[in-house]
């Protein structure tokens, strides 16, 4: 099994190396980030939750407009138990309907698709992927993208799905769900997240409660924050309370303010 996962890994590095360059260029990333969002779309079952697709439907635009970015923007509600979103590089949107009682309102609906837009617009998942790549695709089989049979294993149920695709696609995949951004990104998202949400119209303080519910939600089995890349949720609130007066001037300068939106029934 390791000559197979050693002889994989070989032709993945190769197929990335066709890429053009080490540093893939932002239109490479896209294209490959496109590639993986319409094959998690056509593997996953699509949520039919009137009232749910709708809330996306109105606040998704809404802070693709906020953040500024001329994406080819897309989204979708994937009906999964998992509480979690993502946008990839390019802006591809995916909200799974196991976060959706957990947020409780329109506005933490928004402060979620912020804080993942953010990620977007600053680059986190093409600086992810290129330090991937640099770690010689090896760094991917160590992390647990191993290999057998031509189909790699890894670690999330969406990387699983996109399994199948192979080469650079493939490899984007094993890099954007299966690597986690580090601190410094997360808290870079959680700073233009809150931003987002409040140029978009939404009340900047449920980014607060919303890691209250996120905290309460894990059961407390989050691991200590020095072993983690993500921030603790503690740090999270007191980050997002001291750049909650900013975040108000920009929802008091907003063209149309929402509130707290809709509830999440």
């Amino acid at each position: 099994m390791f000559k197979r996962t050693l002889i994989f890994s070989t032709l993945l590095f190769l197929s990335f190396s066709s890429c053009s360059t080490i540093d893939p260029k932002e239109s490479e990333i896209d294209a490959q980030a496109l590639k993986a969002y319409q094959e998690v779309r056509a593997k996953s079952k699509i949520s039919t939750h009137a009232e749910w697709t709708a809330m996306l439907n109105r606040v998704a635009p809404r802070i693709a407009k906020a953040s500024g970015e001329n994406f080819k923007w897309e989204w979708m509600l994937i009906e999964s138990p998992e509480v979690n979103a993502w946008c990839m590089p390019g802006g591809k949107m995916a909200v799974y309907t196991g976060i959706m009682p957990v947020l409780k309102n329109e506005a933490a609906l928004a402060a979620t698709l912020g804080h993942e837009v953010a990620h977007a617009t600053k680059r986190h998942g093409k600086q992810r992927y290129s330090r991937a790549m640099k770690g010689n695709i090896a760094g991917l089989v160590i992390g647990g993208a191993a290999a057998v049979g031509g189909q790699l294993l890894c670690k999330t149920e969406t990387c699983r799905l996109l399994a199948g695709l192979g080469g650079a696609a493939g490899g984007f995949a094993v890099a954007f769900f299966d690597r986690k951004f580090s601190r410094s990104d997360e808290t870079q998202a959680d700073e233009y997240g809150q931003t987002y949400m409040a140029q978009a119209g939404y009340d900047p303080a449920e980014a607060i409660k919303l890691w209250e519910r996120m905290g309460a939600a894990s059961g407390g089995k989050a691991p200590p924050e020095f072993m983690s890349t993500h921030p603790s949720d503690t740090t999270r609130r007191k980050n997002l309370s001291t750049w909650l007066p900013r975040a108000r001037s920009v929802y008091e300068k907003a063209p149309q303010q929402y509130g707290l939106g809709e509830s999440i029934q």
